[in-house]
């Protein structure tokens, strides 16, 4: 089978044998994969202490082509699927511990990264697989970590007081994750202001339902001047200065989550004491997902309240180019590779 490796470093497509499932995995013939930032900052070597070998890809819709050991209690060959909770922690949890029972199974110690879906054939943790119906399309692929990852972090808002009504800002708005927390924002009835830059992406934004689209540069000015802050920022921005601005864009006691990563040669995120009292923000970071969660996002998207704006798609022969035009946001939304053959 075809399958992208990297290879200190360097992206290369190989023919490698098709592996067998082991106990508890199912073995899924991969149909559509999106393609994540953060696969870019893998294969870019932007985190530090993180190697550059290995496989690589972790967003997946496909069909369910054989089982190890015990993957009949959570699937059956046949099944569409589509492979949730992300990367970090998506590969397999104990289910036992304390973060699994409460929820949060990428604290789990026995926990393992999902990563190898630009590949045909893929082995996973079966207890991670969500049936898809016929009215989710392959190209929603990248519901399996863009689209879980947002929703995640729009859960939040009310888990932190944050009640529909209230001005939420999405900053990285257009982008690969920002353009699901906009749609999901607004159908869970909060006021959505889009922040990115350019005019063509804010118009994309704005299509999207959000109240309020504003360049990251008029940002501050605009959003004080118009609402005297917002309630809560996502910021989905993959570098600092999203960061930063997040944290200038909310009114006083609001809520800050982050959910990008960015490159490690960004730097860290500062604070200034004085100015931490007195707004008083809680800060939080939002990471993928639940199962739960996958089947709640799945059921949107069937029924149409969510969907990937898909900028891009090709082969698993150009994911070299795809990378090079996300780096360069020469496309909006995601993009999928619809052809893992080639």
């Amino acid at each position: 089978m075809k399958a992208a490796r990297l290879e200190d470093g360097v992206l290369h497509i190989r023919d490698v044998p098709v592996p067998d499932p082991g106990v508890d995995e199912a073995l899924v013939r991969i149909s559509a994969s999106g393609v994540c930032h953060s696969d870019l900052h893998l294969a870019r070597g932007d985190w530090g202490g993180i190697g550059r070998s290995g496989t690589i890809g972790h967003e997946a819709i496909g069909v369910v082509e054989a089982l190890g050991p015990g993957a009949d209690r959570f699937a059956q060959v046949g099944d569409r699927v589509i492979l949730g909770l992300g990367g970090a922690g998506g590969g397999y949890w104990c289910g036992a511990c304390e973060y699994c029972l409460r929820g949060q199974p990428r604290h789990c110690a026995q926990t393992r990264a999902l990563l190898g879906t630009f590949a045909e054939y893929f082995p996973v943790f079966a207890p991670g697989l969500v049936k898809v119906p016929e009215s989710v399309a392959d190209i929603e692929a990248p519901l399996a970590c863009g689209g879980l990852t947002a929703y995640g972090a729009v859960k939040k808002l009310l888990k932190h007081d944050v009640v529909p009504g209230r001005p939420v800002a999405v900053i990285g708005a257009a982008g690969g994750l920002g353009h699901y927390a906009v749609q999901l924002a607004t159908a869970f009835g909060y006021r959505v202001v889009g922040v990115d830059v350019g005019a063509d992406r804010l118009d994309f934004v704005k299509s999207l339902g959000a109240d309020l689209v504003v360049d990251a540069a008029d940002a501050v000015e605009v959003v004080q001047r118009e609402l005297g802050g917002v309630d809560a920022c996502l910021v989905f921005s993959a570098r600092l200065a999203g960061f930063q601005l997040g944290l200038k864009l909310l009114r006083r006691g609001g809520l800050f989550v982050a959910v990008g990563i960015p490159p490690t040669s960004d730097g860290n995120l500062e604070l200034n004491p004085f100015e931490f009292f007195v707004k008083d923000p809680t800060l939080i970071y939002s990471a993928v997902g639940t199962v739960q969660d996958m089947r709640e996002l799945v059921d949107l998207a069937g029924s149409g309240r969510v969907r990937s704006h898909v900028g891009r798609v090709g082969t698993l022969s150009d994911l070299e180019s795809i990378f090079d035009d996300l780096e360069s946001s020469r496309y909006v939304g995601r993009a999928v590779i619809t052809d893992l053959t080639r």
